[in-house]
């Protein structure tokens, strides 16, 4: 199986992109996807994103990417987490 690249990312790459990290991983392993994870700053993302296959963000995006993105504020909120569990799982098949 092919190993995909995520880039999680928050406003200072330290607080909520740690909650989101946790919560990617879970749901990657729990959905038999291989993939590394890598926790940045968005001020990082436009840098990094080759050889990303998704960037997930919890903060408003200051460009635009190559790569699929994913909003992932409902991790933080609470609601519809399960929304966007699926978002990111289908934007990895």
């Amino acid at each position: 199986m092919e190993k995909k690249k995520v880039l999680v990312a928050c406003g200072a790459g330290i607080a909520t992109s740690t909650v989101v990290t946790n919560r990617v991983e879970r749901i990657l392993k729990e959905n038999g996807i291989n993939a590394e994870i890598e926790q940045i700053k968005i001020s990082e993302a436009k840098g990094k994103q080759k050889g990303a296959d998704l960037l997930v963000s919890t903060t408003i995006l200051p460009t635009t990417y190559d790569i699929p993105v994913v909003i992932a504020v409902s991790y933080i909120s609470g609601i519809n987490q399960e929304g966007t569990d699926k978002k990111i799982i289908d934007a990895l098949k």
